[in-house]
């Protein structure tokens, strides 16, 4: 069992706890022991994301339960379709249903967006990005539904890039003394046992507010620079400056990306665009369980 099967293992343990207490008693009260076929059912159109975990959720209960899938991760769904069918004890299936529910409707939903904002993209050399605005305990799932809408992941956490913003600047006084204080500190000793890379393996990405913090970021040899909550008309101008100077650059754009502006601001020449919305305000696809016989 590899870290993120541990993840979502122990999730959804609190999640049937929060959901379960101390018993259904609904379905204690109507359920004799026996077995029933029950399928999901879409009644939304969207991206699927989540079914696997949804599985999980019921195999907790009983891990006898038979699954069929109609309809994989990644794959398009239709109002009607039939996603699943599950057959197994009923008073586990019945049990389970609503967390189930909510994990295949959530994860779903940030992929539906994701493949939104990718298709409006379509043609362009951007990549969309998520970002670290996820529901605290569900980054990774949230994280592989994006890539299941087509979307691609930023980093995971604060230990796995430097990603250099205006507060640091702040502290430090400038670019060029921030990005000075990380090399210093990733080529100390003790840096790649802590962090499992070496330093020569960490990517460096700074927020540029500025073409002047952009000459200076590009100066100090950064490869990444991200161009936060930039007009249109000045992302074509930072672009513009950003290439002529480096051939080898890697530019980002973010900040308040809607379906409405993605497509302008990826003709602007960006390599990525990263959108919080992916996973902060994705609205939840609808699902609906029903015992078939």
């Amino acid at each position: 069992m590899n870290a993120i099967d541990e993840i979502i293992i122990r999730h959804i343990g609190i999640a049937l706890n929060e959901d379960i207490g101390a018993g259904d008693i609904t379905t204690l009260a109507t359920m004799d022991a026996r077995t029933i076929r029950a399928e999901i059912i879409a009644k939304s159109d969207g991206v699927l994301a989540g079914l696997p975990v949804a599985d999980a959720v019921l195999h907790t209960l009983d891990e006898s339960i038979d699954v069929v899938h109609k309809i994989e991760d990644r794959e398009g769904f239709k109002k009607g379709d039939s996603i699943v069918v599950y057959e197994g004890d009923a008073g586990a299936i019945l049990t389970g249903e609503r967390s189930a529910l909510n994990y295949l409707g959530h994860l779903s939903g940030i992929a539906s967006l994701t493949a939104q904002f990718v298709g409006k993209v379509e043609g362009t050399n951007t990549h969309i990005l998520d970002t670290r605005k996820t529901t605290p305990g569900l980054r990774y799932l949230e994280k592989y539904a994006v890539t299941c809408g087509g979307g691609h992941n930023h980093r995971y956490g604060l230990y796995d890039m430097v990603l250099i913003k205006d507060n640091h600047i702040a502290a430090c006084g400038s670019i060029t003394g921030a990005v000075e204080q990380v090399r210093k500190f990733t080529e100390s000793d003790g840096f790649a046992e802590s962090f499992g890379f070496q330093p020569d393996e960490l990517e460096i990405e700074i927020e540029i507010e500025s073409e002047q913090q952009l000459e200076e970021a590009i100066n100090c040899g950064v490869k990444r620079l991200l161009l936060d909550n930039r007009s249109t008309e000045q992302l074509k101008n930072m672009v513009t400056k950003a290439r002529s100077m480096a051939d080898n650059l890697e530019l980002e754009a973010s900040g308040n990306v809607t379906l409405d502006t993605v497509r302008q601001i990826a003709e602007c020449g960006v390599d990525y665009i990263s959108i919080g919305a992916l996973t902060h305000s994705a609205k939840s696809s609808d699902f609906s369980l029903n015992i078939i016989s």
